[in-house]
């Protein structure tokens, strides 16, 4: 049997899970990046933001989802007044790549599977619209690429060409990719990532 709130109401195992992990100012990400769980990723991080100012870290498991639920999420990270860590115990792909991009300190488990792809998307309705539609999808995407470039700092063009090919990095590719600051080791041992120099490659 679960625990109780103190209004005797049952709590399953996974709000509990939550609750006890938001007190340590940590939020879980699992599953397909939604609409809704970006929405309640983001009130969290403004929350915990809200009500102190240490650092927050976020548990990330995404196993792809949509762009503006990506964005969502990202620009919460961005305008927060406190850092953020990003954690990958396990995926990354599509979408949530970039919510592990855009943390001020970025970490993957040795076995974290990351993932860079398009995301699917597919629209109905008449051809005017159509044609408006894959021309907002277009600009989002890349948009997207920028994002990522940016913070892997290495061209939009490699960045858009390595999505559209769906390739996938180990712990230790994202590291050398940029996409990780450090790999954690099977120990709690920590291998730091030597940081890039500051500045695009030539050709960005």
């Amino acid at each position: 049997m679960g625990p109780e709130r103190a209004d005797g109401s049952g709590v399953g195992w996974a709000d509990a899970l939550r609750e006890r992990l938001f007190e340590q100012r940590t939020v879980l990400v699992r599953g397909e990046l939604t609409d809704v769980l970006a929405s309640e990723t983001g009130a969290a991080l403004m929350t915990l933001d809200a009500l102190g100012d240490s650092r927050i870290t976020v548990q990330l498991d995404v196993t792809g989802g949509g762009l503006d639920a990506a964005f969502s999420v990202m620009d919460v990270i961005d305008l927060l007044g406190v850092p953020v860590e990003v954690r990958c115990v396990g995926r990354a792909e599509g979408p949530g790549v970039g919510i592990l991009a855009v943390g001020s300190h970025r970490v993957v488990a040795p076995h974290a599977r990351i993932r860079l792809v398009d995301p699917s998307a597919s629209a109905a309705g008449r051809a005017s619209e159509l044609g408006a539609w894959a021309a907002q999808h277009r600009a989002h995407l890349d948009a997207f690429h920028r994002r990522l470039a940016d913070a892997v700092r290495r061209p939009v063009a490699e960045v858009a060409d390595d999505c559209a090919r769906g390739r996938y990095l180990s712990a230790e590719e994202a590291l050398r990719y940029g996409l990780a600051d450090e790999v954690a080791g099977p120990h709690g041992v920590i291998r730091a990532h030597r940081p890039r120099p500051l500045g695009f490659p030539e050709g960005s």
